[in-house]
């Protein structure tokens, strides 16, 4: 009988996608009034803002971010491919591409954050995966589809591919520091991001818009883009990178269905062969059973955990004994056997 894995990270995974998707479709009624290069600023500052405010009132004050060692060079490297320059090539791509064929051309984040995971960043993964981050892929590629493409710019196109990989960089460097806090982590990138994108809208001469549309737009960017992100983080930590990205690149089918159900938007054929592969993908990760005798080698970091099967350790401080908690902490080497993913803890090469 087929089993469904349905783990804290997996329907993280699916959150961050619902919340992201979502997101579109009510940040596409401020496209027209303003331009994207600033809409996406101001997302990108409900996000950071948003969620600096949160992690205030969830830690009773300002607490230590948990980045250890060199974690730090990670976020930046994060930081500056996924908040800087993706977002920067992504706006110069969409002056010399279509909207269908730039959505099309979107769908490269997956393949790319995979192909990364795979062969640079040594993450397992197996036929089984590959064939549900595909259908997944494809239809992504089949909800984008128009009765009609027109060639455009090579150089547009190459943008947006640019941005793509940029973005893929950025989730395998994230997912180097998802132990530590996930609202630090999505904060940080949020407000870069959102000061760089207004930066240059202002600088080129854009104007803001009123204060209703610009609350409203931060509101947005607070929920799909900064609680999305935190759920995105989340993921990483329990899923690896190359699975959470394809959960989350169901994240357009998501946008597809709320225009339909809440703003009407006409269906069509493509759309349901759309949601039939997307489903089938999900469904294929969702039944994986990973399981092999694996070893653990020495590990040293930092975040949020309880002492379970992979946490016996030892306090060199006073503790009063509450679970889950959150210190630095070592890991021996162990071997055994069990259900995993390419978690933070699952981080072995296989032979």
């Amino acid at each position: 009988m087929t089993k469904l894995h349905l783990s804290p990270a997996v329907l993280a995974a699916l959150g961050a996608a619902i919340l992201f998707g979502g997101s579109t479709p009510f940040a596409k009624q401020l496209v027209g009034d303003v331009s994207p290069l600033l809409l996406a600023g101001i997302l990108y500052l409900g996000s950071g803002v948003g969620l600096v405010f949160a992690r205030l009132i969830k830690d009773k004050g300002w607490r230590s971010s948990g980045l250890i060692n060199k974690e730090w060079l990670w976020l930046m490297g994060a930081i500056c491919f996924g908040g800087v320059v993706g977002p920067t090539l992504l706006m110069i791509g969409l002056i010399h591409t279509s909207a269908a064929s730039a959505s099309l051309l979107l769908n490269l984040e997956a393949v790319l954050t995979a192909v990364l995971a795979w062969v640079f960043f040594k993450e397992a993964t197996d036929r089984r995966i590959i064939l549900g981050m595909l259908l997944i892929v494809a239809g992504g590629i089949v909800l984008t589809l128009s009765s009609q493409l027109t060639l455009q710019s090579w150089h547009g196109s190459l943008a947006i591919a640019g941005a793509c990989l940029c973005w893929a960089i950025d989730n395998n460097m994230t997912r180097k520091i998802s132990s530590a806090d996930s609202f630090f982590i999505a904060g940080s990138k949020g407000l870069v991001s959102g000061v760089v994108n207004v930066s240059l809208a202002l600088a080129i001469g854009l104007t803001l818009p009123v204060w209703s549309k610009i609350s409203y737009a931060l509101l947005v960017g607070f929920v799909g883009y900064g609680v999305s992100l935190v759920m995105f983080v989340l993921a990483l930590r329990g899923l690896g990178t190359a699975r959470t990205g394809a959960y989350f690149s169901t994240a357009p089918f998501v946008g597809a269905a709320i225009a339909i159900v809440f703003f009407h938007e006409p269906t069509s054929v493509l759309f349901w062969i759309a949601a039939v592969l997307m489903l089938m993908g999900v469904w294929i990760h969702l039944t994986e059973s990973h399981e092999h005798t694996h070893t653990h080698e020495y590990l040293f970091h930092n975040h949020r955990h309880a002492h379970d099967k992979h946490h016996q350790h030892t306090h060199d401080f006073p503790w009063d004994g509450k679970e889950p908690h959150t210190h630095p902490h070592e890991h021996e080497s162990i071997t055994h056997s069990h259900h995993h993913y390419p978690d933070i803890h699952h981080r072995h090469k296989h032979k």
